[in-house]
């Protein structure tokens, strides 16, 4: 597989992971997201503008786990020899402790909130850091504003894949809720670990070739 579609098919599979958490972390957690930052920012707005059902102390939680992810990611990224499969080892890993986390009946859902905030944190800088604009995993936004901008130009193939991008999202954003509500948010955080586990192996174990060759 040559090296440019392998990569866009990581970053396919992990857009995927990303919807299906965010939608387990608002339904399942405690009304927080742990991917969509800037929609924590209007949460915490909206709780200290006194807003119903609304509180700040998960949103403060996620932006800080999220934030610490960032620094560990750059962390990573400025090793000698950094590796992506490393960086989608550590997702993966804080992903299943997420699922165990939330799989123990009562108690506050801070703690899935702070390690899956890390994981996406982590999942949202290396992915920049490793030099990928138009496939953010996690950002919609500014994929939304690409394709609308460039609706009258000829766009090539990165249309094709922001497109992909926000279908995608939004099918794990439908799957994560789906399992959420009719299992609870452990069994739809392990449903993401398995997608997640399945898309970090094809992209360790499938070689990829240059694209000239």
């Amino acid at each position: 597989m040559r090296g440019r579609s392998r990569q866009t098919l990581l970053l396919l599979g992990l857009t995927v992971v990303s919807g299906m958490v965010d939608a387990t972390a608002y339904l399942g957690l405690g009304h927080v997201f742990v991917v969509n930052m800037t929609g924590n920012v209007v949460i915490l707005g909206l709780a200290l503008g006194g807003a119903a059902d609304f509180t700040t102390a998960g949103c403060l939680v996620a932006l800080a786990a999220f934030t610490l992810g960032t620094v560990a990611a750059g962390w990573l990224h400025g090793r000698p020899r950094p590796r992506r499969g490393v960086t989608l080892a550590a997702e993966s890993a804080l992903l299943a402790a997420a699922a165990a986390v939330a799989a123990r009946e009562g108690g506050t859902p801070y703690p899935a909130v702070a390690v899956l905030g890390l994981a996406m944190g982590m999942r949202t800088a290396s992915v920049r850091l490793g030099g990928v604009s138009d496939i953010t995993t996690t950002v919609i936004t500014s994929t939304l504003a690409w394709l609308g901008a460039n609706l009258s130009v000829a766009a090539g193939g990165g249309a094709g894949r922001r497109l992909g991008a926000v279908v995608l999202l939004l099918a794990g954003a439908a799957t994560g809720a789906l399992l959420t509500l009719r299992a609870g948010p452990a069994v739809a955080l392990l449903a993401a670990v398995v997608v997640q586990v399945a898309v970090t192996l094809a992209y360790v174990l499938v070689p990829g070739r240059p694209a000239g060759s």
